[in-house]
Parts: C-alpha cells; structure tokens; sequence
C-alpha cells in the first residue's frame, strides 16, 4: 500500500491560493497608493465643485455682520435678543456615487499603455476615493449583457478596497453588452436620485439611448468612454486574424490595405459621432479617455466644465 498524497495535493492548492491572494492584495494596495494620491492632491477639491448636494441646510444663527443680506436675518430670535442675528444655511454635502461599469469580453482589450479593464479601475478608484473624502457612499454595478454584480452604497476605506479588489479580480459570466438593461437595472435598484458615473467603450447590442436620458432625468449622469487608439484607426501589420472578444468570432482582415484601412476609421467616425449625438440629445456629460494618455487631464476638465455651470 503505497501512502496517500492527498495533503500534498491540499497543500499545493492552499499554497497557490495563498500566492494569487497576495498578489491580489498587492495589486489593490498599489492602486491604492495612486489613486488616493490623486484624489486627495488634484481631484477633492474639483470634485466637490463638480458634484453638490441635495441643497441649502439650515446650521446656525450668529450676529449680523455688515454685508449679510437682509433677507437672511432670524426675525423671532432678533426680537428675542433687541439686535439682528441671521440664519446661516450650509450644503447638504452627502451623495450617493454609483460606478456603473462594463465588464464584457472589449475589457480585457489595450494596444497601448494598458486595458480598458486597467484603465476603468484607476478610474473607479480615483472616483471612488474623492467621493468618500467628501463624505459620500459608493457603490458599483458590473454589467456584460446582464447584471453581473451589484454592490450597495457604502462609505469607507475598507468598501473601496474591497470595489477596487473586484475591479481588478472579477470575472463575468458573460461576454456581451448591453447598456440599455445596464440603465434599466440602475433605475431600479437606486431610488433616491444620485450621481452615477458610466464607463463603458459603449459597443452594446441594443439601442440605448432612450434609456440614458431616462436615467438622466432621474439621476445626474456621467459618461466616460473608455477606448483603445487601434478601435479608431487600425494598424498596419498585413493580414492577421481578428477575434471580437464578445463573440468569439475570428475573421481574417488584411490591415495593409488602403480601402480596409479607410473603412474601418468611417466606421469608427460614425461611432464616434452617433455616441456623442447620443449624449447630447439624453443631456449628458462627458468625456472619452484613452489606453494611451493619462486619464487625469481629460477628468479634470470634465469637473472644470461641471463646477462652471
């Protein structure tokens, strides 16, 4: 009888569970360090701008001072004391942040620095950190071509560690998108008006643009598109094959040539233009960042354009 290796075999698992853990943790940790570094040094301050609160709340009375507008002054309390006070009002700051995020097969694309997938979580975690900063909850939903994943508002370093480690980690059960159950879901589940962010390279299956203007009138809605520089404008390098990472299909294209090459940036042209006709028509603000540039330049005017209005 030879003796058994099934705690070596328990042991291997164990170890190799343990390794994936840290390297996970890890990775949360470093975009961590990042991410909070720029939200606390850039993007505080412009993201309480961009985003108020439900409005004016009443705080205090003080003493009149000279400037205070008439209009202002506590009329029972001035009588109460023989001289004139005023009402002091302070925003309503809490709010709730909801990280609307597409998970599909396109994610896991990048031709540049990084993956669209790389690029929605520095995102999400930059967000996600100036939002609790300000006081306010977070919360996430993972979309393909159905609900993924839905997590509640919260507040707390520990609930963004915890976002971002899904962010880095999660996998989907499907490939697909499909934006307009994505928004339909959203409206559902989050009652109370709130402020949503929506990262998506918006390639979805379904016509989506009656359901983000319903959105938008009922949240504050925010559009980031996320893309690659090879989706716009497709490189030179003969004929290879093409897999689309929400289908799975193979197709052979021939990237050498001119009428190829031209027929796929009017196509991408056409995109481009349908979304941001889209977004106009729905109300909505916002900004498409590439795998190839820093994300910080083009999140900062989209809060400079919103804290203007």
């Amino acid at each position: 009888m030879f003796p058994s290796n099934k705690n070596n075999t328990s042991n291997s698992k164990l170890q190799a569970s343990s390794s994936s853990t840290s390297d996970l943790l890890k990775k949360v940790r470093k975009i961590e360090i990042k991410t909070r570094g720029l939200s606390n040094q850039i993007f505080s301050g412009e993201y309480h701008s961009a985003f108020k609160g439900r409005g004016m709340a009443f705080s205090e009375v003080r003493e009149y001072q000279h400037g205070d507008e008439v209009r202002t002054i506590d009329w029972n309390v001035t009588a109460r004391f023989g001289h004139p006070y005023v009402k002091v009002f302070e925003e309503e700051r809490e709010l709730t942040v909801m990280l609307i995020v597409d998970v599909s097969g396109s994610k896991e694309f990048g031709t540049q620095q990084k993956s669209k997938q790389e690029l929605a979580t520095e995102i999400c975690a930059v967000l996600a950190f100036s939002a609790i900063t300000n006081n306010d909850k977070v919360g996430v939903i993972f979309f393909s071509d159905q609900i993924e994943k839905f997590i509640p508002p919260k507040k707390g370093r520990s609930h963004i560690l915890m976002i971002i480690r899904d962010l880095i980690d999660f996998e989907p059960e499907s490939k697909g998108t499909d934006i307009d159950q994505a928004l339909k879901y959203f409206n559902n589940v989050i009652k109370k008006r709130c402020t949503a962010f929506l990262l998506s390279d918006f390639v979805s299956s379904n016509n989506f643009e009656n359901a983000i203007k319903i959105a938008n009138r009922k949240h504050d809605l925010i559009a980031l598109k996320l893309y690659d520089k090879a989706e716009e404008e497709l490189p030179n390098i003969g004929l290879v094959p093409m897999l689309d990472a929400e289908t799975e299909a193979i197709q052979w294209v021939n990237t050498s040539s001119k009428t190829v090459q031209k027929e796929y940036k009017i196509k991408a042209l056409k995109q481009r233009d349908y979304l941001q006709s889209t977004f106009k028509k729905g109300g909505i603000d916002n900004t498409q960042i590439g795998t190839h540039e820093d994300y910080v330049k083009p999140l900062m005017a989209l809060f400079k354009r919103r804290g203007a209005k």
